[in-house]
């Protein structure tokens, strides 16, 4: 029998994850009131098991979830943890700070990311959006598994400027009667894994729990790749043919990235960035960046590793004309008359941006169950 804190536990908490079931079919919560042969009736003070189901079309993730399962309890404070300012020196700036939903979890309109004291940092904020896929994290890939991602924004000094060990200090004073919500840390820990104490490894798999919900798979694109025939229009076809053709060797699959390490042709600035090369120091990972995900492309201007291009049109205009012949330049801009480039028409152009529109998905960027619960700053 359900202790009435866990039942009050439960309502609270499951709530959000049912919005989920609005805009996000593939996740299912079972919970323990559920009578069907395929519910978890958790045990007192267990938390609510919540199955994760992949999109249709997409493959399967990388992300072992066998070794962080998904519950109701974990995801929501992943959530905290991911818009709570304490996470950095100032108890300001928060993963949300930088990755903003309405911006497909970028941040919108900043060429490079703004950090604690409004330092700039040297690279544009990449998307949070279908995590548990990724082999590899940040432009540079210097990141290999989910659960280790946050360590590398809270302790680089430009970014949030802390210490994990801090933040975990911090976390367990919690509540703070004098924050705009209170939040109760030590409880939310105990709700989600068992018991109250506050780890590094807890704190990084509940991070990993909130973003593996972050899936988007439900843009027009998606509906067409389904079946639905009627889902784009005559031009938003012609430019999915054109994108195939002229785009997909980098931009593949229905994540729309292979997830590889490619030059495509920027001129370096001022302050070159070197990318993967400082990483594996590798002469042939010079000027090479990870391939980004195109979805909801159309939400998360700037453009490429330092922002430099405001719209699609500039991006385009990039890969028709602007591309520079560096050393490891993508051999798929070389044309065989030895021009840089691709060869597309200004129609074709337009075409192909109007196909990447299709790739907009409104109930991500909208879903509830994914928004800041309006903690604030909690110190």
């Amino acid at each position: 029998m359900k202790s009435i804190r866990k039942l009050i536990l439960q309502k609270v908490l499951v709530m959000p994850a049912l919005v989920l079931l609005t805009g996000a079919a593939w996740l299912t919560v079972l919970v323990g009131a559920c009578k069907s042969e395929d519910s978890v009736e958790p045990e007192d003070n267990a938390p609510t098991l919540l199955v994760w189901k992949k999109p249709a079309n997409f493959p399967d993730p990388v992300y072992d979830l066998s070794k962080n399962p998904l519950t109701v309890e974990g995801v929501e404070l992943g959530k905290f943890l991911f818009y709570d300012g304490m996470l950095s020196r100032t108890n300001v700036i928060g993963c949300g700070t930088c990755h903003q939903q309405q911006s497909a979890f970028t941040h919108h309109g900043h060429e490079l990311s703004h950090g604690v004291d409004d330092q700039l940092g040297k690279r544009n904020t990449p998307s949070i959006q279908n995590m548990a896929w990724n082999p590899l994290f940040f432009w540079d890939g210097g990141v290999r598994d989910m659960d280790f991602v946050p360590f590398n924004p809270i302790e680089n000094p430009v970014e949030m400027g802390e210490t994990v060990n801090h933040v975990l200090e911090k976390l367990r004073l919690t509540p703070d009667k004098s924050a705009k919500i209170p939040v109760d840390y030590p409880n939310m820990f105990k709700a989600a894994f068992g018991t109250p104490e506050i780890t590094t490894e807890r704190m990084m798999k509940a991070l990993s729990q909130f973003m593996t919900t972050l899936v988007s798979a439900e843009s027009r694109y998606d509906k067409f790749a389904m079946g639905d025939v009627t889902a784009l229009s005559v031009e938003e076809k012609e430019g999915l043919i054109l994108f195939r053709k002229n785009c997909s060797s980098c931009h593949e699959g229905e994540l729309f990235t292979n997830f590889s390490f490619r030059n495509n042709g920027l001129a370096p600035l001022k302050n070159e960035d070197l990318g993967r090369f400082d990483v594996t120091r590798r002469e042939s990972d010079r000027n090479t960046f990870k391939v980004p995900s195109l979805r909801n492309v159309s939400f998360t201007a700037p453009y490429m590793h330092d922002g430099r291009y405001k719209t699609l049109g500039e991006v385009l205009e990039h890969y028709t004309d602007k591309v520079t012949n560096l050393p490891t330049l993508d051999s798929a801009f070389i044309q065989k008359s030895g021009k840089t480039g691709l060869n597309l028409t200004d129609i074709e152009k337009e075409s192909i941006i109007a196909f990447l529109r299709t790739l907009s998905d409104d109930n991500f960027i909208k879903n509830n169950a994914f928004s800041d619960p309006g903690i604030g700053n909690a110190f």
